[in-house]
């Protein structure tokens, strides 16, 4: 019997979200956002997300299926992203799952993206968030926690994502069947969990409506991020972070990992 996709409200994540999560390697949550919030993102992306390039004409072999926009640097580009960055809530799951891996050290913010799928969009190909690590033999240790933030609603019919529950326990030729493939439908406002071993993609939209996303991955804070958030926002906007989002974005030395001579320079300048 295929796995299906566990849900929760936010009030029940502390007592059953763990062993969901760990038990089915994704977990949506419900009742996170406001609308207030949600639109507050959507306004400070309208910019960004104007501008990208959306490909009308599809590629089949491409990993990222036409008919959707995306932007990153959602640390530096919206304030209400930051908010969802330190969410309590993803502290919970991230102590849980990537600090015993940490080696004495931070996990640390991984990739950002708003998304839109749009009308016409195709299946993304199934993937694992941990595939750029590919060192470790299947199943590999938590390397990484991924977040999708629903900005609207998900449905299958509009692109929800696509999780293959149990597949971050799956040895490396395991493929998944159809039937174990599952569509992540949440309200707006629910957060959907996966682990970085998960098999995922992006849905099939095959509705006349958009599906905005935003997503916010973890991963350990002594691997290379894939998203370089450090480069990513300039320091005249990191600075007037707080110490724990600054900590988050690798602005600090995690470790012994990060170190840097900024303000040597600063001071050499000065003089």
């Amino acid at each position: 019997m295929t796995t299906e996709i566990p849900r929760i409200d936010l009030e029940d994540l502390p007592e059953k979200g763990v062993p969901l999560l760990e038990s089915a390697g994704c977990l949506v949550v419900t009742g996170v956002t406001s609308a207030a919030q949600r639109k507050a993102l959507r306004a400070e992306m309208t910019d960004r997300m104007d501008d990208a390039t959306i490909d009308t004409e599809d590629d089949p072999n491409a990993f990222f299926p036409g008919h959707t926009k995306r932007a990153t640097s959602l640390v530096a580009r919206s304030p209400t992203a930051r908010d969802f960055i330190l969410h309590p809530m993803v502290k919970t799951v991230c102590d849980h799952f990537l600090l015993p891996n940490c080696a004495g050290m931070r996990y640390q913010l991984h990739v950002t993206a708003a998304v839109e799928i749009g009308p016409g969009a195709r299946e993304q190909v199934l993937h694992r968030e941990e595939d750029t690590f590919p060192y470790f033999p299947l199943p590999r240790p938590n390397l990484v926690v991924a977040t999708m933030w629903a900005i609207s609603d998900f449905t299958a019919d509009n692109g929800g994502t696509l999780l293959v529950p149990g597949s971050h326990k799956w040895d490396a030729d395991r493929r998944p069947k159809p039937d174990e493939v599952r569509s992540a439908e949440m309200p707006a406002g629910s957060v959907l969990f996966w682990l970085g071993g998960t098999l995922h993609g992006g849905g099939s939209n095959i509705s006349d409506n958009w599906r905005y996303g935003a997503i916010l991955t973890y991963s350990l804070g002594w691997l290379r991020q894939e998203e370089n958030q450090s480069l990513a926002t300039p320091h005249e906007i990191a600075e007037e972070f707080s110490p724990e989002l600054k900590d988050m974005i690798g602005n600090t030395v995690n470790g012994g990992l990060g170190f840097h001579a900024f303000e040597a320079l600063e001071d050499a300048m000065a003089d």
